[in-house]
């Protein structure tokens, strides 16, 4: 990492850009006391070309069948009923909380 201070940057900048571009990293500071830095910029995303996976996907005619109804009732927004709910873990009786610490 490269150190300089503003005055510097302001002199040289165009040297200080061709290191950046390099890979290393330049740290303006202003009275010994970093307060920007200059890095690379990650490359941009080339933008993706519509239907370039054009066959490369089948989907199967039982795809558009209608769904069952227990899975359309999933999406009404309704709470499950209590017997297919499965019951995973029951609640302590005994938990009194948190124990107080002594003064």
């Amino acid at each position: 990492m490269i150190m300089i201070n503003i005055f510097e940057a302001k002199a040289k900048l165009s040297e200080y850009l061709e290191a950046v571009s390099q890979g290393k990293r330049v740290m303006i500071c202003n009275r010994n006391k970093p307060v920007a830095e200059l890095r690379a910029v990650a490359a941009m995303p080339t933008v993706r070309r519509l239907g370039a996976a054009a066959g490369a996907v089948t989907i199967p005619p039982s795809f558009f069948d209608a769904l069952p109804d227990d899975v359309l009732d999933a999406f009404d927004g309704s709470t499950p009923r209590a017997a297919d709910v499965p019951r995973v873990a029951e609640p302590k009786s005994s938990y009194a909380g948190r124990k107080k610490r002594r003064a």
